[in-house]
């Protein structure tokens, strides 16, 4: 898996930092989780290209987290865009993109399929060949999700110099790697243990938008090998973090030892702090492995 940073910074813009905005490439599948100011900008800064992003993810519906999503679906119909493309958010989004789209006479030449979610339950809301992508409730001043994306699981791996071993035809091979057991000319029947390998274990990355501390997702996110978790606040404002129903970066820290995840990354940083190191710094003190969301920089896990 591979996340680049389009935005890291929470609600207001500043010339180094956009938006809420990511790209995770999974299984050479590349997927847009949320869609802040700037967006399209900064995807051509990081040179992804557009056409590569079919599915699109929108944790919820404030400003900074979609309003670069209508100039990016614009930019898609001026390139001649044909391929159909999936936007995953709350109810209610569909309507405020198709009354832009209606007013201002700009119907694409491509199909959007939204698919609105409302549950308050997590729930697996995407099932692709290559990854699935289950809802994270999180608790936000409006109806909120984070997505946790997790590899398909691979096929084991034929160990070739048993098949040879065993004079097993190729023709075998593909329900080897599947799991199958062989049966001999003669009866004999060799476990598949014997000729393949485990595969690679499924790698998953959970992304959390804008939420109060909530310990509830640690069961979701469990082991994942990547948490982003928001961080708003440093400690010293913590009873702003309640008000607002954000987390500080402490507290993500405390859910990414909770949920025993393999690296936390913090983002959506408040502008009022000079130095994002603060809120590693902070964290660090909970759980040693965190890293800080930049724009432009690239995790790879």
């Amino acid at each position: 898996m591979k996340l680049t940073i389009i935005g890291c910074n929470a609600a207001t813009p500043t010339t180094t930092g956009n938006p809420t905005a990511q790209v995770l490439e999974v299984n050479n599948q590349m997927v847009l989780i949320d869609c802040g100011e700037g967006t399209q900008t900064a995807l051509r800064k990081n040179k992804i290209r557009f056409s590569r992003i079919n599915h699109i993810f929108i944790s919820h519906l404030h400003g900074d987290h979609f309003y670069g999503l209508i100039g990016l679906i614009s930019t898609f119909s001026l390139l001649k865009r044909e391929k159909d493309l999936h936007i995953f958010g709350p109810k209610g989004l569909k309507e405020i993109i198709l009354l832009q789209l209606k007013l201002s006479k700009s119907w694409t030449n491509f199909k959007l399929l939204f698919h609105e979610l409302e549950s308050k339950a997590s729930e697996t809301i995407l099932t692709h060949e290559k990854f699935l992508v289950q809802s994270i409730p999180l608790k936000h001043r409006v109806y909120t999700n984070g997505f946790l994306f997790k590899e398909q699981p691979k096929e084991r791996k034929l160990l070739i110099h048993k098949a040879l071993e065993y004079n097993i035809d190729k023709v075998y091979y593909k329900g080897i790697k599947k799991g199958k057991d062989v049966v001999l000319e003669d009866g004999t029947i060799i476990p598949n243990r014997e000729l393949t390998e485990d595969p690679p274990k499924v790698k998953s990355y959970a992304f959390c938008s804008d939420t109060m501390y909530t310990e509830s997702i640690v069961p979701i996110i469990q082991g994942a090998n990547a948490l982003y978790h928001e961080s708003t606040f440093l400690e010293q404002h913590s009873e702003l973090a309640k008000l607002t129903k954000h987390t500080t970066a402490v507290e993500a820290a405390h859910i990414a030892k909770k949920a025993n995840v393999g690296l936390l990354i913090l983002g959506h940083f408040s502008t009022r702090y000079p130095d994002y190191n603060m809120f590693k710094n902070e964290a660090i003190s909970v759980f040693e492995n965190t890293e800080i969301a930049k724009d432009e920089r690239v995790f790879e896990f």
